[in-house]
C-alpha cells in the first residue's frame, strides 16, 4: 500500500453521515479525501519518530 492509500474515499461520505447526529452535513467536498489522508499521514510520520526515539521497532498507540 503506497501513501495516498490509506482512506478509502466512498467510506468518508458513510462515516460523515453516521457521526452526524443532526443530519445537517448532507454532502463532502472532493478536496476533505486529500485533507483527511495528509492529515493521517502526517500523523503516522510524527508516530514512526517517537517510536524512533524511543529505539523501538513497533510503532504503538502511545506514539500517535
Amino acid at each position: 500500500m503506497a501513501a495516498g492509500d490509506l482512506i478509502v474515499k466512498s467510506n468518508i461520505k458513510k462515516v460523515v453521515k453516521e457521526l452526524d447526529k443532526e443530519k445537517t452535513v448532507t454532502s463532502v467536498a472532493e478536496e476533505v479525501w486529500a485533507a483527511l489522508e495528509k492529515k493521517v499521514e502526517n500523523l503516522l510520520s510524527e508516530g514512526i519518530k517517537r517510536a524512533k526515539a524511543n529505539q523501538r521497532r513497533t510503532l504503538q498507540a502511545r506514539d500517535l
